[in-house]
């Protein structure tokens, strides 16, 4: 097992180009189920999550194929298979994705329950209500979904709380469906807009991505895609712009778009950093003085919660207090106690934490407790003072961010990957 060894102190200064979005990448790659040929994708990231996915996947009998620039290549020609075993979906929840075209193609799916980071329950409850509500005959027995369906039809869907894989799990369900979808209290986030395009280069008749009502037609075939490329990691690029203003540093970010991140730049401009932004990149630049500021996580377009531990991370040294809301996952506050063995005072009440900033962080020994949790320690090490900061545990880190130490050393930072 790897651990990240860090020595803090070091302004980061340079420019990093930012990978494709895992959460965009892992729906893609599973729609790809929905028809025969070679579906090509491009700026894919090489992460363990996206490697668990094609090992799922390659189990129903898909074929993949490897290219240059994040090229991948896949075919479900000889998809015959329809489980997703235990072993391989206990490490990753957002295997749940897969449940939807395989009942497409195939008629039936057996999933098991997925694992993951230890967040919150994130329960699947809504994917299967709409399922259901398509047709689906659905049986939960012995820690798996057993879900099957003659013909899937078009149905009315009202999800509670927007879920991100409820609405990309339904709109993979409906395209080859008969009649109408209509899914009410979508997904907004790019991640969902970024599928919806994938299934309308497949000759999918839908509308509606990015508002919180997306309308789907079924029709009986679709195409495979010549070529479609993920977009670009909004939570990397929040990831970067957050450890440029900890570190007072100077960073330019390419490969960006900046109505993904409008609610992290705000913050990090209340907070005092410089940001420039243009069609493709952004330049941040960190403040002498790191002001406070409140955050409360919330759906697209709010701010999003896979970068408020990150932000949590930066507020430990801003001059004053801050507080900081988790609204979408109840345990998404686990980070905190690392952070408090690196000096930080946080106090926690529930879903809301009350941050007093300090003058610096001290280096420590630490461990990762879920993927955003592990870049949040990074970060906060890349500032500490007073020696090493190891995180260890730090496999979460692989499953969501490709090459990150390798990045920050491009920029200057002094942090390398050792055998824990």
């Amino acid at each position: 097992m790897d651990k990240i060894v860090i020595e803090g102190g070091n302004v980061l200064q340079g420019e990093v180009r930012l990978s494709g979005a895992k959460n965009a990448a892992l729906p893609i790659i599973c729609a790809c189920i929905l028809t025969g040929g070679w579906n090509c994708l491009y700026n894919v990231p090489r992460l363990k999550d996206v490697q668990t996915i094609r090992e799922i996947m390659s189990n129903t009998g898909v074929h993949f194929e490897e290219g240059e620039d994040g090229g991948l290549r896949i075919n479900s020609d000889d998809i015959s298979h329809h489980e997703a075993p235990y072993d391989l979906v206990r490490t990753m929840r957002a295997s749940i994705l897969l449940l939807g075209p395989l009942l497409a193609r195939l008629g039936r799916a057996r999933i098991s329950l997925p694992g993951g980071c230890a967040i919150g329950a994130r329960p699947v409850n809504f994917h299967l209500r709409a399922l259901s509500a398509m047709g689906v005959d659905m049986q939960l027995e012995h820690g798996y979904i057993n879900a099957k369906a003659r013909t899937l039809k078009g149905a009315n869907v009202f999800f509670d709380i927007p879920t991100v894989t409820g609405t990309e799990n339904i709109m993979m369900a409906a395209v080859t469906a008969e009649g109408k979808t209509v899914i009410e209290n979508a997904a907004r986030e790019p991640e969902v807009q970024d599928l919806a395009r994938m299934l309308r280069s497949m000759g999918s008749h839908i509308e509606g991505e990015g508002s919180d009502k997306i309308i789907i037609e079924g029709i009986k075939t679709l195409k495979p895609v010549a070529h479609h490329k993920i977009i670009p990691d909004r939570i990397e690029a929040g990831t970067f712009m957050i450890a440029a203003a900890m570190t007072g540093g100077h960073v330019t970010i390419q490969g960006y778009r900046q109505d993904h991140v409008t609610a992290v730049v705000e913050k990090l401009q209340e907070v005092g950093a410089e940001i420039n932004q243009g069609k493709e990149e952004v330049s941040i630049k960190g403040p002498k003085t790191i002001h406070p500021a409140d955050i409360k996580t919330m759906p697209f377009p709010g701010f999003p919660t896979d970068l408020q531990a990150q932000f949590m991370a930066l507020m430990c040294i801003a001059k004053g207090t801050s507080i900081i809301r988790e609204t979408i996952f109840e345990n998404r506050f686990i980070h905190v106690g690392e952070l408090k063995r690196m000096g930080a005072d946080i106090q926690i009440d529930g879903n809301q934490a009350l941050v007093r900033g300090r003058e610096y962080l001290l280096a420590a020994p630490v461990m990762a407790t879920d993927l955003r949790a592990s870049a949040s320690l990074i970060i906060a090490g890349l500032a500490a003072k007073g020696g090493r900061t190891e995180v260890n545990r730090i496999y979460h880190l692989d499953r969501g961010y490709e090459r990150l130490e390798e990045k920050f050393q491009s920029l200057g930072a002094k942090i390398w990957r050792e055998k824990a």
